[in-house]
């Protein structure tokens, strides 16, 4: 499997149901560098495992006032190295949405899970 298909699969992936997921992807000395909204985070492999262990994630959101609208809460954008088949170093940048900006709301890639 190319390091392309590697990513691919795990974004792919069913991330909150599978238990098998970490393992599956992530490679047993990974880390992943995520520079948010929040400040700088560092995660080892098992900093990853608890990540996904312990905590339901939700990608959209809804209100009581607009329940029929899906508003963008986040953009990321991540680089990965793979090695060995698995996922062993990432590189990710986050930062809160903002739709009244037209022109870089058209640079990222709409991904409905």
């Amino acid at each position: 499997m190319s390091a392309i298909d590697v990513v691919k699969a795990f974004y792919e992936s069913n991330l909150v149901n599978d238990a098998n997921m970490v393992p599956k992807y992530f490679h047993k000395d990974s880390d992943l560098h995520w520079a948010s909204s929040q400040g700088f985070t560092l995660l080892n492999y098992k900093d990853i495992e608890a990540f996904f262990e312990g905590t339901r994630h939700t990608v959209f959101g809804t209100t009581i006032e607009h329940p029929y609208s899906e508003p963008i809460l986040a953009h990321y954008s991540t680089l990965w190295e793979v090695r060995d088949g698995k996922l062993y170093c990432g590189f990710e940048i986050s930062q809160q949405a903002d739709e009244n900006d037209k022109k870089t709301m058209k640079s990222y890639e709409e991904i409905n899970i």
